[in-house]
């Protein structure tokens, strides 16, 4: 009865869910929206620690006459643009592949790929580091078999640097979207590939007409996950450059740059703040632009 009048059971349960929340929303709030709050009010701020004053868009406008942000800018969507696409597909192509029940040594396979997602990030840097150095074993095997005259000077010539973190990125990450498709692949119903192969449809029509439409939510959420890591990028390029994006700034990220100006080099926390946003408006931008494409196909 007193909990009729206070209101009903339904009131007492309210109350109760709100206590068994409470302590997650803290957290969120603590770690989460404080963040990002704060960091918003920082962008409009300039210098670091008790000597920040506010620049109201100074920050911004500084931007466009940064030439080490318009590097860094750059060089991180020249990885969006290359990478993310090698990735993607390499990933599909992996999973067809071994989603064949034929294939001998399946399961040594699988690990084998997926395994570099899980592997001590620094080990990996190192590892990188001795197999692409100047008289490393990729070096000495492309010499071998003819196909270089020279050693590739892949951590001190700007364009094979890049195209050494490419690698790095591509070697580690494309295992983790390889187990996406592979799921996917093994939940679509045999049969429609038997009917298809009764009627005489060849396999790489099976492939394009079947497959990649029963994989395009897969396809576009593994997208979307690269994007955002690709965007985002900064263990890679830190442990391979030892911090300094080189050469000549030729690997440096936007996030790299935020850290610099956070942390070295004469640190900025209201203008490391706003580069921060810069990858938050680009990652919205791009997920927005992928989800509308990819509804625009479904029509």
């Amino acid at each position: 009865m007193a909990l009729a009048r206070r209101g009903g059971i339904g009131r007492y349960y309210d109350i109760n869910g709100w206590l068994f929340v409470a302590p997650a929303l803290g957290l969120i709030a603590l770690f989460m929206v404080y963040p990002i709050v704060w960091s918003l009010w920082m962008s409009f701020q300039s210098g670091r620690g008790m000597m920040m004053k506010f620049a109201g868009f100074a920050n911004i406008a500084r931007l466009w006459n940064d030439p080490v942000f318009i590097k860094a800018l750059t060089n991180t969507m020249t990885y969006f643009v290359v990478q993310v696409p090698i990735m993607i597909l390499l990933a599909l192509i992996l999973a067809s592949l071994l989603n064949n029940p034929r294939l001998v040594g399946r399961a040594f396979f699988r690990t084998a790929i997926f395994l570099p997602c899980v592997t001590s990030l620094v080990a990996y840097s190192v590892l990188f580091k001795g197999m692409f150095a100047f008289d490393g074993i990729v070096n000495s095997t492309l010499q071998a078999i003819g196909i270089i005259a020279s050693p590739i000077p892949w951590q001190t010539h700007p364009f094979w640097a890049k195209a050494l973190v490419i690698i790095a990125i591509t070697w580690r990450w494309t295992g983790y979207n390889m187990i996406f498709y592979l799921a996917a692949l093994q939940n679509i119903d045999r049969s429609i590939y038997e009917v298809a192969r009764i009627d005489g449809v060849p396999a790489w029509a099976r492939f394009t007409h079947i497959t990649i439409p029963l994989l395009k939510p897969v396809i576009l959420f593994t997208t979307v996950i690269s994007t955002i890591g690709t965007l985002q990028l900064f263990d890679e390029v830190y442990n391979l450059t030892e911090g300094k994006g080189g050469p000549s700034n030729a690997t440096l990220t936007l996030s790299l740059y935020i850290y610099n100006l956070t942390f070295r080099f004469m640190p900025n926390f209201g203008y490391a703040a706003t580069v921060s946003y810069v990858i938050v408006v680009l990652v919205a931008l791009l997920a927005f632009l992928q989800f509308f494409l990819a509804r625009e196909r479904e029509k």
